[in-house]
């Protein structure tokens, strides 16, 4: 069913180049000369011909997505065409509108994007470019596409974008890195400059730019992997840090998966949460810590290593976890003895989810034993030993030992599960 604030007929969506309409195709020229109402930025409805393009013009209010909703009801009935910077379906207007309006209910032109130019004008090839939109969007996510060698193109959010750039990258070992900011792109106007992210001084420039990056990292900066188990230097922290071998082993329980949510509760330093998010740029967490100053450390930690999005929550659960989005999985990493928290926690998984909670001390393995008996599971103890001095020689000394509970949510689609399933073995 179409929602109630689609157009009565479909909309066009017109990508637009910095070349402008000498750019544009003629079915596109066409949709825009027919339009009675053209929806864009000022600059984008600039480069239109009033002669050509006769209807009405109607600027985007900022901020611009709550608007979509009430700018296709006020215009239902009437031809509006809208306009979108390179291709609408690639961080374009077009996810709003399709999203609101049906993709049944658009026609969508595109314009080669700015990333297709920029690899264009780079000798670089698209399928082996990594994407980074700072449009909307903070500069420290990029941190999480920082390694050797790997080719990043930034997205800017305007003119002061390569600085914030370029300090971003020094500030993250990566000073050495090659940069080069491509400007008005597909226009007569078309310019570049380049340079490195240590001895950036160029000023701002055109608004209208993409920042071209071949990663460097400085000699001596801490490399950090794509995969789960980031060094320990890693993480500001006051000892409250799951330790990365053990980190390694409890993501690997936990499995995350391109658009799950995780439940961190006793967050600590955030390093499950952090990692967790770093797999993927669609998995989303949420860690709930209640001592204050362990929360404001944790931000840091999610922008310094790339994942601000990271939703924190201050307060003690089980208590915090009202009204929370359910998971897809969750885990314990302190508290579990507080009354609840493991039956608000079990309670809040859909069928198919996953929790893991680790604990040292022995009235937490208790518990988990207990729950191990009623609904399975693996249960397992994890123990590192590092080679230190012993006199002129070398030893073993043991961290504490973990102990780990490991689930997967029984059940049906419907939610139903068994209240006491037995475990492998466990004769009825």
């Amino acid at each position: 069913m179409v929602p109630p604030s689609s157009p009565a007929v479909p909309a066009s969506v017109v990508g637009i180049g910095a070349d402008g309409w000498a750019g544009l195709s003629p079915t596109a020229r066409q949709a825009l000369g027919s339009a009675e109402v053209l929806i864009g930025g000022p600059r984008q409805l600039d480069l239109l011909p009033e002669e050509e393009c006769p209807g009405e013009r109607v600027a985007w209010p900022s901020p611009l997505r709550p608007a979509v909703p009430r700018l296709l009801a006020e215009h239902a009935g009437r031809r509006i065409a809208v306009l979108a910077s390179g291709d609408p379906m690639f961080y374009g207007i077009g996810r709003a509108l399709s999203e609101e309006a049906g993709p049944e209910r658009l026609r969508v032109f595109p314009h080669p994007s700015s990333v297709a130019y920029a690899c264009a004008r780079l000798g670089w090839p698209v399928e082996d470019t990594e994407v980074v939109t700072l449009v909307g969007r903070p500069a420290a996510r990029l941190a999480a596409a920082l390694h050797q060698g790997r080719r990043l193109l930034v997205l800017s959010a305007g003119a002061d974008t390569p600085g914030v750039v370029a300090e971003l990258l020094r500030d993250r070992g990566f000073g050495p890195s090659e940069l080069t900011v491509l400007e008005q792109l597909g226009s007569e106007r078309e310019d570049s400059r380049t340079g490195t992210a240590a001895d950036w001084t160029h000023p701002a420039g055109d608004p209208l730019n993409v920042v071209a990056v071949v990663c460097r990292r400085a000699e001596g900066a801490l490399r950090l992997a794509a995969v789960p188990g980031l060094p320990d230097a890693a993480y500001e922290h006051d000892g409250q840090l799951t330790k990365h071998h053990v980190r390694a082993v409890t993501l690997g329980a936990l499995a995350p998966a391109p658009g799950e949510l995780l439940w961190d509760v006793g967050g600590g330093s955030g390093s499950i949460a952090i990692e967790w998010m770093r797999t993927h740029p669609s998995c989303r967490a949420v860690t709930v810590e209640r001592d204050d100053v362990r929360a404001d450390r944790i931000g840091r930690n999610a922008d310094r290593l790339g994942v601000p999005g990271l939703r924190v929550v201050r307060g003690a659960a089980p208590a915090a976890l009202a009204g929370l989005p359910a998971p897809d999985a969750v885990f314990i990493g302190g508290g579990l003895t507080a009354p609840g928290l493991l039956e608000a926690c079990w309670a809040a998984l859909p069928a198919g989810g996953r929790l893991v909670a680790n604990t040292v001390t022995l009235e937490s393995e208790a518990l988990l034993a207990s729950w191990y008996r009623r609904h399975g599971g693996e249960l397992a103890k994890l123990a590192v030993s590092h080679a230190v001095a012993v006199g002129g020689f070398t030893g073993w000394r043991q961290a504490m030992p973990i102990t780990q509970w490991s689930v997967t949510k029984p059940g049906s689609a419907d939610g139903s599960c068994p209240s006491e399933p037995l475990v492998s073995g466990e004769q009825a």
